[in-house]
């Protein structure tokens, strides 16, 4: 479900629209085009991007129209009145080709290819990238937690610290990376997938003490109660009442869910929680930490063995921490059907001319995915794959398994087809299953081969020539 339905043709960037105006004033409106989606450098000095936010593109997209009120806001804003005439009836009509949400991808790879008339592709460029960017920061960072804290729950906690409303699609980026639920209603409904949540200091602070503020919580919520154990003293007061409370719920033939640790040194607090425990035979009494969590913290919690059956991630995860952004970008390449690039002073950033699909290449015996290359479409996968800007770096394929990871997603303005966010998650695990593990190490991850082929790299090199 998108939850942008209203003045969607606004949501982009002005000079979007000036360049349409242009377009359109100058006869080009038919004009045939082809803008690749791709990124230069993985976030968080990982090996890898987790790409997600498709499905949520696409049903934008559907749904991108220019209401009456756009239109008049778009000619006071100077915009030229047979121009918003002409948004009035638009409709993306294009082609879309990507892969497939939830699929694990590579920088300079174009994972997103639109094609369309000149007006209709240049439009939904801000949208595209306000999106993808983002969720697949997010999905990419959740990946990560999920790969340090094994099997243990996960829940996304952010919304409070999150950047407005990208709370939304964090948390149905979050569970596409491996999360099992959030503390975030709205997204939970949007999306269709579980929201949770336990108690905050604030309830225990408006009892007259902390063992009635159990009793009470515990009262409402007898099956899925988790104790808030920290409000004063953790060791002392918290952890012994939380036991009192999980004895009289026995008694009623319940069992207590859970505790909350949410600050301290919570490797230490956990094992002594887990000893206190057990001790009074609540051995199923499962114990959630939370408080500024990442995947650096939440490692070093695995690695010094803390029992923490749950972790609340919150800040760290719904911002992208450290990273803030994916520097994906959006480049034509083929246009009045001839394949077009970029060039630059800096070689990394010319782009990839033409229409290019992607394969991937695997060991027919273990599935782990070995390489990349990118061809013109109408290639056959090349055996061969050179370096983008190396070209003396290269390596045969012709030996492993292959498959085009690039397929059509978007027909004439409509999805051909919208996964659910489980299976979404589900084609993620398994993808980073078929990952091996020197990308997805932390410290100085091995760079995964993308290359090109032979093909691709000649059309380039003369595109150049002639350019220049």
């Amino acid at each position: 479900m998108s939850i942008l339905e209203n003045n969607t043709g606004l949501y982009t960037d002005h000079y979007e629209l000036t360049m349409a105006q242009g377009y359109f004033l100058s006869g080009k409106q038919n004009t045939r085009a082809n803008f690749d989606y791709f990124f230069r450098r993985n976030p968080y000095q990982s090996g890898f991007v987790l790409f997600a936010g498709l499905a949520d593109l696409l049903e934008t997209i559907e749904n991108y129209r220019f209401e009456e009120e756009d239109c008049q806001y778009l000619q006071s804003a100077g915009f030229h009145k047979k121009f918003t005439q002409y948004l009035k009836s638009f409709k993306f009509n294009g082609t879309i080709h990507a892969v497939r949400e939830g699929e694990i991808v590579f920088p300079n790879e174009p994972v997103v290819r639109v094609e369309g008339n000149i007006i209709e592709t240049q439009l939904i460029e801000t949208l595209l990238l306000n999106i993808l960017n983002f969720q697949s920061l997010i999905a990419t960072k959740a990946a990560r937690i999920r790969l340090v804290a094994r099997d243990k729950l996960l829940i996304d906690f952010g919304m409070r610290r999150a950047q407005g409303l990208g709370a939304i699609h964090a948390s149905r980026a979050a569970i596409i990376g491996g999360f099992n639920g959030t503390s975030n209603v709205y997204s939970a409904f949007q999306f269709g997938f579980d929201s949770s949540g336990t108690m905050a200091h604030s309830w225990i602070q408006t009892f007259d003490n902390e063992l009635d503020a159990f009793r009470e919580f515990a009262r409402f919520n007898p099956d899925n109660a988790i104790l808030l154990v920290d409000t004063y003293d953790t060791l002392k007061m918290g952890i012994p009442n939380a036991i009192k409370v999980a004895k009289e719920l026995e008694k009623s033939g319940r069992k207590l869910l859970g505790i909350r640790l949410d600050s301290g040194d919570l490797a230490y607090l956990s094992k002594e929680a887990r000893k206190m425990l057990d001790k009074s035979d609540l051995d199923y009494v499962k114990i959630v930490a939370s408080n500024q969590l990442d995947e650096h913290i939440i490692r070093s919690l695995m690695e010094q063995e803390a029992p923490i059956d749950a972790f609340g991630v919150g800040t760290a995860l719904v911002i992208g921490k450290d990273e803030g952004a994916l520097d994906g970008v959006y480049k034509l390449s083929h246009v009045n059907n001839k394949p077009t690039m970029k060039l630059s002073e800096n070689i990394s950033k010319m782009t990839l001319p033409g229409i290019k699909n992607i394969y991937r290449y695997y060991h027919q015996d273990d599935s782990l995915f070995y390489a990349d290359g990118i061809e013109l479409q109408n290639k056959e996968a090349p055996q061969i794959i050179y370096h983008p800007q190396q070209p003396e770096k290269n390596v045969s394929v012709k030996d492993l398994m292959h498959e085009a990871i690039i397929n059509k997603v978007m027909e004439n303005g409509k999805p051909l087809y919208l996964s659910s966010i489980e299976d979404v998650s589900e084609y993620a695990r398994t993808r980073i299953s078929q990952l091996d593990s020197e990308y997805k190490r932390f410290e100085n991850p091995h760079l995964y081969k993308v290359g090109i082929g032979r093909e691709l790299m000649n059309l380039r090199d003369n595109l150049k020539s002639d350019i220049i």
